[in-house]
């Protein structure tokens, strides 16, 4: 990096060497570790200095990137600024190379430009859920009304709680993990508690317990890449359907369990924040998918019998 760049955000350095490349590409770039200063991974945020060397490794995402897709999406509010919706488990939030199609993305670029004749609208992501969970998610229409929620998700101004059942009994009622999350390429897997990683913290409640289970309700204070499936194995109760983080724990001790729907037992079920244009507070709340409601109660009545 030239030295008359030092003190540029991550984010406009890597758009004014990579005009022919989306912003939005590049934000999912530095969100999914493959942009790092000095071999460590960064926020956009992140302001360089002198002779900072940076390194961006960007997958082929094809045409399809931003392809409008009739596909389902429940959306919960909308304004000409906006929308929240509910991203079902299952579903990647923005293409990359091995998810071309199906995404959120793809399926808000059909929603947002159904009138003909109007100018394009393309979905800014702001904050991300893994393909596994479902739950709420705000979608910016406008760079400036992602450049907003951004900053304010960047200064913790957003609140956002997720419900997660979790294997074992918790013993606490309410706690704090902090432990640092960092990306290793040649560990599997790459995302996890790593001495020298970013700092990361995670409030948790714990809402009902069971014989092996917890139910707990979790909120990031941090919004680290796996964040809440990461601490939740750090501490010994990962989350159940969680086929990647703390695998060994939870495979001792699924067979004290129901047998769970095929995933993960994480729904972001709590969404507030102040409108980036008129300030009005909104609050959003997303009850349990069916799937997940429906194996609370087998587990409750396990638990009972």
């Amino acid at each position: 990096m030239e030295a008359a760049e030092a003190g540029r955000r991550l984010d406009a350095f890597l758009a004014g060497r990579f005009g022919g490349i989306s912003r939005m590409r590049l934000r999912q770039a530095v969100a999914e570790g493959d942009v790092t200063v000095n071999r460590v991974g960064r926020t956009a945020g992140w302001k360089l200095r002198a002779g900072d060397r940076v390194q961006v490794r960007l997958g082929d995402v094809g045409p399809t990137a931003m392809t409008p897709e009739d596909v389902p999406v429940p959306v919960l509010y909308e304004d000409a600024d906006l929308a929240v919706v509910e991203k079902p488990a299952g579903m990647v939030a923005h293409p990359t190379a091995h998810w071309r199609a199906g995404t959120l993305v793809n399926a808000l670029a059909h929603h947002f430009n159904r009138e003909p004749g109007a100018p394009i609208i393309r979905p800014g992501l702001v904050h991300r859920l893994d393909r596994l969970t479902s739950g709420l998610m705000v979608v910016a229409k406008s760079d400036a009304v992602l450049s907003r929620l951004t900053v304010a998700f960047h200064e913790r101004e957003v609140e956002k709680r997720y419900v997660a059942l979790v294997h074992g009994e918790v013993p606490e009622e309410t706690g704090v993990i902090s432990a640092p999350i960092g990306r290793d390429a040649d560990e599997r897997p790459r995302w996890g508690v790593r001495a020298g990683g970013r700092h990361a913290e995670t409030r948790f409640r714990v809402v009902e317990r069971f014989s092996h289970a917890t139910l707990l309700e979790m909120e990031p204070v941090t919004g680290r890449t796996n964040q809440l499936r990461i601490h939740a194995a750090h501490i010994g109760h990962p989350i159940v359907g969680d086929p990647e983080f703390g695998r060994d724990l939870a495979e001792q001790n699924a067979p004290l369990l129901p047998t769970p729907p095929a995933r993960l037992f994480l729904h972001a079920a709590m969404l507030s924040f102040r409108h980036p244009t008129s300030d009005e507070g909104l609050t959003f709340s997303s009850p349990l998918p069916f799937a997940l409601a429906e194996y609370l109660t087998t587990v409750r009545e396990a638990a009972k019998a």
